[in-house]
């Protein structure tokens, strides 16, 4: 054999077989969209559709293509095709040839296509947009449009309170809500949809998922309920879960700017920034939302986090001239020069407010603004529930004490839960009663302490406070470490509550609290008191390192506040009596 020959044999053995399947040609032509060559990304999608034909997601992809690119006729064809040969259950095709036909000016046949959407889809996941065109369409007809029945709408008032609901951060009545809805509507997949969310938002991470698996199993292409999932995968650091989910969303071009904003948003959310960076670059180029500042933030973070900083600035800017209030922009500038300098990593930060521990130190600053933006803000309000349930022990003190500031039923609802979540530190759950306490809550509290259910009675009722001061809790913070060990879970619950009862009674002439140490004494001599365990201020001198004459001193001002010697008084002769 020619050696020349052998040579190039040999060179064949080690070429490396190109697999040209439906995935390689969708990649090619999602490049290709990156690109904005949409003649290239149509001629990769036909490819895609060849290789798997029976895939409707290939094919609403190829026809989301021809829409944009205003062939509206094969794009119909494509979409009846999927309709007639491939899966009639695809009722969203209806609402896609709607659009389409009105695009043509074809507004008899938009009207068909609209009301069969509308009295054939169960979940109404384009309902808002479906009375924007139902009102273009009898401007148009100068008639209006005959329906029989809106299949969606069934349950629907209840469903829009529920998202109301959400979207003001009160999940636990959301949740109420929807749990009936699904009572009276099991199939209801989008009420079931927002009932994983508003678990997640209140940190019940099993119950979401779970309840997203839900909706995946009726419907397993339901592109919300896919993004709900991907972002719960990224919190718990489920690696391989997520990155089968991804494998599917990425292979998905959305038609609706709704979807299409879901999905770019997700994208970031799990660290595909580059993907993200299209979809809001896709968003933006057609003008769909470009009015939000919010949707400006998501562009200039996609694109930092892809080394595009000329257009984050952009995009940030842009975002500074239509909020009102440019707080969030300003930090996220400033943090993009540092990022420019090699000082700082890109912000990877998808919602539209100031990083968490940014926010706390903002709010050390100016404790008045915590109350106002927990009420306003249900982004930031699921962030906290969030914390609480997650977060690091710092950040859940940090959390319990600021949810205290708003102490609305939802908060009060939450704190009530992480006192028997048998995870829970101790310690921190004393904070809890602690301030529940505070805001009034006076009655009985199922808690969970060193792993037993126990029932803390209100002994005595509290004014409210108006803020937590740090002074204040530095001194439970010595009596709780000092008596720890050496009282009960009652007896340390009471020395709480005394404490806030002191405070609630003076308030506002509060004393400086210069020695923490004295004043943390004094409560421990009453504890034992009222518990009828001897106790000397020499005992307390040891443990505390207070003077005498400083613990005596507190302790007078604590019994001529809440009058404890005269009712232990009173006890100890009914006591007697009894005898």
């Amino acid at each position: 054999m020619n050696p020349r020959k052998r040579m190039v044999a040999g060179r064949r053995t080690k070429v490396i077989p190109l697999s040209l399947d439906a995935t390689f040609f969708f990649e090619r032509a999602v490049q290709s969209l990156d690109r904005y060559h949409y003649d290239k990304a149509l001629k990769y999608f036909r490819r895609a559709v060849e290789y798997e034909p029976d895939n409707p997601v290939n094919h609403c992809n190829m026809a989301g293509i021809l829409s944009e690119m205003g062939r509206y006729e094969e794009s119909n064809d494509i979409l009846n095709s999927v309709l007639e040969r491939i899966d009639p259950g695809m009722t969203e095709c209806h609402y896609y040839l709607a659009n389409n036909y009105a695009n043509m000016e074809l507004f008899e046949a938009a009207e068909a296509s609209l009301v069969t959407y509308l009295e054939n889809d169960p979940d109404g996941q384009f309902l808002d947009e479906a009375d924007e065109l139902l009102d273009l369409l009898v401007y148009e007809l100068k008639r209006p449009t005959k329906l029989s029945t809106i299949k969606a709408k069934e349950s629907l008032y209840e469903h829009d309170k529920a998202r109301e609901l959400l979207e003001a951060g009160r999940f636990s009545e959301a949740v109420r809500l929807l749990e009936d809805i699904l009572v009276q509507k099991p199939d209801f997949l989008a009420a079931r949809n927002n009932l994983g969310l508003a678990y997640y938002y209140m940190g019940l991470f099993d119950k979401s998922v779970q309840t997203i698996g839900e909706v995946l199993k009726a419907e397993p292409g339901n592109l919300h309920a896919l993004c709900n999932l991907a972002i719960f995968y990224q919190h718990v650091n489920r690696r391989e879960d997520l990155a089968s989910l991804l494998g599917l969303l990425k292979k998905t071009i959305p038609i609706h700017p709704e979807h299409v904003f879901k999905l770019g948003t997700t994208m970031g959310i799990v660290g595909e920034h580059r993907e993200a960076y299209v979809h809001f670059t896709r968003l933006l180029r057609k003008g769909e939302l470009s009015a939000e500042p919010s949707l400006h933030h998501f562009a200039a973070v996609a694109s930092a986090n892809i080394g595009r900083f000329d257009e984050a600035e952009r995009h940030w800017l842009q975002a500074r001239r239509l909020d009102a209030s440019p707080a969030v922009a300003d930090f996220y500038l400033g943090k993009l020069a540092k990022v420019r300098q090699g000082e700082a990593s890109p912000p990877t930060q998808y919602h539209y407010h100031m990083p968490f521990d940014e926010q706390f130190r903002e709010w050390e600053k100016h404790p008045e603004r915590i109350s106002e933006t927990l009420k306003k803000d249900p982004l930031v309000r699921s962030s906290f529930f969030w914390a609480l349930r997650h977060g690091d022990r710092r950040t859940k003190m940090q959390v319990i004490q600021a949810l205290g500031l708003v102490a609305d039923e939802e908060v009060i609802e939450a704190l009530k839960a992480f006192l028997v979540d048998a995870e829970e530190e101790d310690d921190l759950k004393r904070v809890a009663v602690l301030v529940l306490r505070s805001i009034g809550v006076e009655d009985a509290l199922a808690v969970v302490f060193d792993g037993r259910p126990l029932m803390l009675d209100a002994r005595r009722r509290s004014a409210r406070l108006p803020v937590w001061d740090s002074d204040w809790q530095g001194v439970l913070e010595q009596a709780m470490e000092r008596m720890a060990g050496r009282y009960d879970v009652v007896q340390q619950h009471d020395m709480m509550t005394l404490w806030v009862d002191y405070l609630s009674r003076v308030y506002p002439d509060v004393p400086k609290l210069r020695n923490a140490a004295g004043w943390a004494a004094a409560l421990e001599y009453w504890t034992a008191k009222m518990h009828r365990r001897s106790i000397t201020y020499a005992e307390l001198m040891d443990v505390y390192g207070a003077s005498q004459g400083s613990i005596s001193r507190y302790a007078g001002r604590i019994d001529e506040a809440c009058g404890i010697r005269e009712k232990l008084k009173l006890t100890n002769r009914a006591f007697q009596d009894r005898i």
